[in-house]
């Protein structure tokens, strides 16, 4: 899919997402990435064999109320 050169990271390498964005919604909320992988703004990504990367969510921090 990619035709820069260097070309893009492929879906299966752990750097995938430097690929670079071939289209963008974020009226929906989503982009297209040029080695084919969906990336959602909550961090979820669809890869472009139908596999799912769930979302990463961060810890949040928790306060007591005294």
């Amino acid at each position: 899919m990619c035709s820069h050169q260097p070309p893009c990271p492929t879906a299966d390498s752990p750097v995938h997402l430097a690929a670079a964005t071939v289209t963008t919604h974020p009226e929906q909320g989503w982009r297209l990435l040029c080695n084919g992988t969906i990336v959602f703004d909550d961090t979820g990504e669809l890869l472009p064999d139908g596999r799912i990367v769930a979302p990463r969510r961060a810890p949040y921090a928790t306060t007591a109320v005294a």
